[in-house]
């Protein structure tokens, strides 16, 4: 299913993969693959011409070259070296387009796109952390993406707790995960969605596996509550 919204059609693909694209014509990429989920199976578009990767677990070489053209910018986290990532070889910084590294407080002007970057990790005192403790996602090891087209800014967190950071965004689509366990559950992303009040609010990251499994309708109805507009994508 396409969610309209405003000058915007949004595509959730699975996991973290999101497509948006302005009525002006341009095509941004969010988190694409990684290949092993099968989220883009049959999926050749590569139209997009910016392409985001957050952090190691969602960089896929493969994946971007089913979603990226010839002359497509692909931003990544810093951090993401393919030297530590078992499944892949391609470094970002070999592949045949232009790539940019980020941070994760940055914020450039792309042509007719405007983007941002928030840090995204899991707080070694918080739920989210593996049976040893360690977080899942440790500080300065990936970032959020804010990307606004056509006037729409839209946010997608990243694989992270709710941090303070994300309580004065200006957000009018909040693109937050839900699945628990790596992530904010969906009673965090509830909360944070009443108090950041975007136009319209649509969950990611959740049921492609077994570990991000959620009730989605539960989570419409606690946003619902708050009396935030919210649409799930199926």
């Amino acid at each position: 299913m396409t969610v309209r919204f405003d000058p915007l059609t949004v595509d959730w693909f699975g996991l973290a993969t999101i497509r948006l694209e302005g009525q002006t014509g341009a095509v941004v990429y969010i988190d694409p693959g990684p290949e092993h989920y099968g989220v883009l199976d049959g999926y050749d578009a590569r139209d997009g011409d910016l392409v985001l990767i957050s952090h190691d677990h969602h960089y896929d070489p493969a994946s971007i070259r089913r979603v990226a053209h010839e002359e497509s910018l692909i931003v990544v986290h810093e951090s993401i070296d393919a030297s530590e990532i078992d499944r892949v070889d391609d470094d970002p910084d070999d592949l045949p387009y232009d790539v940019e590294r980020v941070g994760d407080d940055d914020s450039f002007v792309l042509g007719p796109l405007d983007l941002f970057t928030t840090p995204a990790y899991n707080d070694p005192d918080g739920p989210h952390t593996d049976e040893n403790g360690i977080p899942y996602h440790p500080e300065g090891r990936g970032c959020g993406f804010g990307v606004t087209i056509d006037g729409v800014t839209a946010y997608w967190p990243g694989d992270t707790d709710v941090l303070p950071v994300h309580e004065t965004l200006p957000v009018d689509l909040f693109v937050p995960p839900i699945g628990g366990t790596f992530t904010m559950d969906r009673h965090e992303a509830a909360a944070l969605a009443a108090r950041l009040e975007p136009n319209l609010v649509l969950p990611v990251h959740y049921d492609t596996f077994e570990a991000i499994e959620t009730d989605d309708e539960a989570f419409v109805v606690e946003v619902a509550r708050s009396g935030v507009p919210i649409v799930l994508d199926r």
